[in-house]
């Protein structure tokens, strides 16, 4: 079964009521660690690990594999789980909760979405960079 985006009023009202679940892919390689730049609330403006929300009735990996192909363009193979990521306070009171794949293994040229044009690998994390994720990234990958 091919999981169904929601009407965009009612996946407003769903998750302004309920906490989101997502999937965050953490692409690293030995040019860095992929980051995009948000277009798009939240946090539009800032550097950020991509990811998306996990559709009903799609898996984890599958949720990842979807998020790195509309998000950079790429194919990828999940190395492990690393971790949570909480996002409590996105915007208007929302919450969200991210599962965090590490991905060594991709192919294909990273490329920017509608959600984040420009795409980068860094080595050392920017100064803006969604909080949650630079603590994650810090902890994690012992990135600085």
């Amino acid at each position: 079964m091919i999981p169904k985006r929601i009407p965009e009023e009612e996946f407003k009202y769903i998750y302004s009521k309920v906490p989101r679940l997502c999937v965050d892919i953490i692409i690293q390689s030995d040019h860095g660690v992929i980051l995009s730049k948000r277009m798009i609330p939240p946090f539009k403006g800032m550097w950020h690990i991509p990811g998306g929300t996990v559709l009903n009735r799609e898996k984890l990996e599958a949720t990842a594999k979807r998020v790195a192909l509309e998000e950079l363009g790429l194919d990828i193979e999940i190395n492990k789980l690393l971790g949570l990521i909480e996002y409590p306070e996105m915007d208007d009171e929302k919450h969200a909760v991210s599962i965090a794949y590490l991905i060594t293994d991709f192919s294909g040229t990273p490329r920017g979405s509608n959600q984040g044009k420009e795409v980068k690998f860094f080595q050392e994390l920017p100064e803006n960079l969604i909080p949650a994720q630079k603590e994650f990234l810090e902890e994690h990958l012992e990135m600085k």
